[in-house]
């Protein structure tokens, strides 16, 4: 794998340029000396070094966790943004990150059809969860949080946190949440809020929010949607009839999060929370006098839970969406659409293999799959064996833990003879994953040869 090195001179370029608009102020040179570089030097060779012990994330050959890299103008807008080292919490410590802040989130709120909000940028999807959760408490006080069974732990672990009452409830046969569940669920009372996911982190299934906000007109509750994952999706034009339907009704849940460092190709440490009604920053309503001094308006601290926060990660995101805007048609769009392409086309290789099991179609860009055996824990032991077998051939899959619930009906000739069976799971986040499946096939298929029956 060649790293980029060569857009390294578009910084050296930028940082003269924003070195000049400095140059007002009395000489100060801040440049190491020449020991100090030669220090420096020695770390960074340890640090590469140290950093080699990874797995390659950026390749194509790595189709595990949801692990995405950011594009080239993402790490170069951050590493400018650094040598300010912005803090976007008040104005006073960024004031030109903090509007571009305000400027792309409005952008991700007109992605899901809002042209009035109030957002912020978070560490990631776990705080905007949960601000979106404790915003809920304060609507809806003493309400339950009711998600899917597949909804990602940071719901419970959050409702944790906050003190507040949480109840997981069954998924249909597509790992998405069971809309007949929830409303047995409605009718006994005290459901404050429902969490819709819009792409499940073990299968990227899309839960029905449409049908889910259907059961506002005769229950009353509020809907958050998590959209950490798959929140770009809507962006996409090759979606099933079902995701399509529920990408399309997002501007009607009460909070959002999405994570631009998942599917939005920036760097770790950058969420977003959304919510439809602006009134809800009164929640976060507090006094700070001595760092909201320099501006009547709006400080980004003001509607956080978080203080310090990077602008860094601001300036990033907005380069990022100048250069690609959140446009259906447009070539970011067109990568999302080469994800859940390959992610297609892989689950077409699969389904028609006689060594391998597979069960529902994707929704986005995760395939699950297993190697077929009698049982569910000779299952197991052979998709471990196949995630270890692959690796060794430098092509890097992942492994999800599922409960027979969700996949008994899918294989109903496999013997349960444990209740979770170990599948194989493909995440291709990466567009590149598409044109990349020949040779991804041609390493998986002696894998599949050895570690299974033909």
């Amino acid at each position: 794998m060649t790293l980029d090195i060569r857009t390294l001179e578009l910084l050296r370029e930028s940082l003269a340029h924003l070195d000049a608009g400095f140059a007002h102020l009395p000489t100060f040179d801040a440049t190491p000396n020449d020991q100090e570089i030669r220090s420096m030097r020695g770390v960074l060779k340890e640090v590469a070094e140290r950093l080699r012990d990874n797995y390659p994330y950026a390749h194509p050959f790595y189709a595990g966790q949801m692990l995405k890299p950011p594009h080239p103008v993402a790490r170069l807008a951050y590493a400018l943004a650094q040598h300010v080292n912005p803090n976007n919490h008040a104005l006073d410590g960024g004031r030109a990150s903090s509007a571009m802040e305000k400027e792309c989130v409005a952008q991700l709120a007109r992605m899901v059809g809002w042209t009035e909000h109030l957002g912020h940028l978070t560490g990631g999807g776990t705080i905007a969860n949960l601000e979106a959760l404790w915003v809920a408490e304060r609507t809806r006080p003493g309400g339950v949080i009711v998600a899917s069974a597949q909804a990602h732990y940071t719901h419970s672990r959050m409702c944790d946190v906050l003190g507040l009452a949480f109840e997981a409830l069954p998924t249909d046969r597509h790992g998405r949440l069971s809309v007949s569940a929830l409303e047995e669920r409605l009718e006994r009372g005290g459901v404050g809020t429902v969490v819709v996911t819009l792409g499940t982190t073990a299968t990227g299934s899309v839960d029905p929010l449409r049908d889910v906000l259907r059961l506002h007109g005769k229950y009353s509750f509020r809907t958050h949607v998590d959209a950490a994952y798959g929140g770009y999706f809507g962006l996409a034009d090759n979606l099933g009839s079902d995701a399509r339907a529920a990408f399309d009704v997002m501007a009607e849940a009460d909070s959002i999060a999405i994570d631009p460092h998942k599917h939005g190709l920036q760097p770790y440490g950058t969420g977003c929370v959304l919510f439809r009604d602006t009134a809800v920053g009164a929640y976060y309503k507090h006094d700070s006098p001595y760092t909201y001094f320099s501006s009547a308006e709006l400080h980004l601290g003001e509607i956080s839970l978080e203080c310090s926060r990077p602008g860094a990660a601001a300036v990033a995101l907005w380069a990022t969406q100048r250069l690609l805007p959140l446009e259906r048609g447009g070539k970011f769009a067109r990568g999302l659409a080469d994800c859940r392409g390959a992610a297609l086309e892989l689950f077409a290789r699969l389904e028609k293999d006689s060594r391998v099991r597979t069960a529902f179609s994707p929704e986005l860009d995760i395939v699950i799959w297993a190697p077929r055996a009698e049982t569910a824990s000779a299952t197991s032991s052979r998709s471990r064996a196949i995630f270890e077998a692959a690796a060794r051939s430098n092509l890097h899959l992942a492994v999800a833990n599922l409960p027979r619930g969700l996949l008994e009906s899918w294989w109903p000739d496999l013997t349960w003879d444990r209740e979770h069976v170990t599948v194989l799971r493909s995440c291709l986040i990466k567009a590149e994953h598409r044109a990349w499946l020949p040779a991804i096939w041609a390493v998986l298929d002696p894998v599949l040869n050895t570690h299974t029956d033909r």
